[in-house]
């Protein structure tokens, strides 16, 4: 993987176009609360991760640095939430992809938003075509994150120049205040925060694969800084572009973007590019979900290697040279993740849900990440490493608020939606299904330790 695949990793990894739709639904404060989550979550995770990637680049990211700092379990538990947390992300962002899909022919296919059938079919096929060609390698899955990355472009660029036309023809559709720009304080509002900071991580997943980057050392850093910047504006941009279009009351988190691009096309007569936008946002959110697929897979690989799993785990494929058993399984688990959201509930229910436990698993990880920041700053540093501008001190810091943000992120995600018809359901999935999942990578854990004696 060269620089400008890094780029382009970080980009399809680092910005999810359903997270501009949800912030969009919540209004102008969004744009404030997009600000506050760069400041108190992306900062400090971005310079943790020059830090610890430049320190430590061996393939394994975060489960390298973790079991560096507090040993072997807490290194296998650190993996273990990441590798897990992508089991609800998938379903979640491949139900993003089949709701916007359906602009593609909205008059044909518009029946099918409240169709469960369909969006299980579709996740499951999409799943399936990313991991095959993952399987196939890197060469050939990482056409896949690009054209994902570059999909997402295109999609944001039409949201933007639909704004500024539905701005210079008819004014804003939304009216930007202080007020309106002032984040609610009301439990209803604050719980959506933490998907906007669950938005922005992502920019650690590349140093997963550090051992298929050329010149990781190097290339990393300056990707990594590239990425965020193209990351925070997307966001901010994209969501002000929605909101000048679309008032937030007639914005949902699944179809917000082509909502916004739909009536804005409707009105200067551009219908047109509505199927094309759509077929872009599908398959932006299709290559991310194979982005993290990729990089996700080589931690059961590593800790195979560690023999914490079977055995079969640190194999790789004679002809592909993946981890394609690793790979594998997290299809098929992915598989049984959807049905399981989709359980009990709507469709936007089993979306909710499923993002709140990816929230909750995929947070874990950051709680190991900013400790092992802290821990590591007693080991010496070479004259390599990128250290966090003013020394040990002001990394520590740094870390803390990381901590302390990431903390709040999971408890405000426990809390189901407002809107959610079957509250205590979502809560005993979102709770009972994570907490298995923690329960089940320490149970695995010390059955490898019973193995290797």
């Amino acid at each position: 993987m060269g620089f400008r695949d890094l780029v382009l990793f970080y980009v399809v990894t680092g910005i999810s176009l359903r997270w501009i739709a949800t912030a969009a639904s919540a209004g102008p404060s969004s744009i404030v609360i997009w600000i506050g989550a760069w400041l108190m979550f992306y900062m400090p995770l971005a310079l943790s991760v020059l830090e610890l990637s430049s320190r430590y680049p061996d393939e394994g990211g975060v489960y390298v640095w973790t079991k560096r700092a507090f040993g072997d379990f807490s290194g296998f538990m650190s993996a273990w939430t990441y590798w897990t947390c992508n089991l609800p992300y998938f379903p979640a962002v491949l139900y993003f992809a089949a709701s916007n899909a359906l602009y593609i022919r909205q008059d044909a296919w518009g029946h099918l938003s409240g169709n469960t059938s369909y969006f299980i079919v579709f996740s499951l096929l999409a799943l399936g075509l990313a991991t095959l060609l993952n399987i196939f390698g890197l060469n050939v899955g990482t056409w896949l994150h690009n054209l994902g990355a570059l999909a997402m472009w295109i999609p944001a660029g039409i949201i933007i120049a639909m704004g500024a036309v539905s701005w210079h023809r008819y004014g804003s559709a939304t009216s930007f205040t202080a007020h309106s720009m002032t984040p609610s304080v009301h439990i209803n509002d604050v719980i959506f925060w933490s998907v906007l900071i669950f938005a922005f991580a992502g920019c650690e997943t590349a140093s997963l694969m550090g051992g298929e980057i050329k010149n990781a050392r190097r290339a990393i850093p300056w990707a990594l800084v590239i990425g965020g910047i193209t990351v925070t504006l997307c966001y901010i941009v994209g969501t002000t572009s929605v909101l000048v279009a679309l008032p937030s009351s007639e914005v949902s988190n699944l179809q917000g973007l082509m909502q916004a691009i739909s009536s804005t096309a409707h009105r200067v007569g551009f219908e047109a590019v509505i199927p094309f936008a759509a077929f872009l946002i599908m398959l932006s959110n299709v290559g991310a979900a194979g982005a993290y697929l990729a990089a996700v897979a080589r931690l059961p690989y590593v800790a195979g290697i560690d023999r914490f799993l079977p055995p079969a785990f640190g194999a790789l494929h004679p002809r592909w040279k993946t981890p394609w058993v690793g790979l594998l399984t997290q299809f098929a688990f992915g598989a049984l993740f959807i049905f399981l959201g989709q359980a009990g509930t709507s469709i936007k229910g089993a979306y909710d849900v499923l993002v709140a436990m990816g929230v909750i698993t995929y947070f874990i990880p950051f709680l190991y990440l900013f400790a092992a920041m802290i821990k590591l700053q007693g080991e010496p540093a070479g004259p390599d490493v990128i250290r966090v501008p003013g020394g040990k001190t002001v990394a520590k810091l740094v870390a803390i608020v990381g901590f302390l943000t990431t903390t709040f992120t999971i408890i405000l995600s426990v809390i189901p939606q407002p809107d959610e018809p079957n509250k205590p359901l979502a809560v005993v999935k979102i709770v009972g299904l994570s907490a298995l999942l923690v329960l089940v990578g320490a149970w695995i854990y010390w059955s490898g330790k019973r193995r290797a004696r």
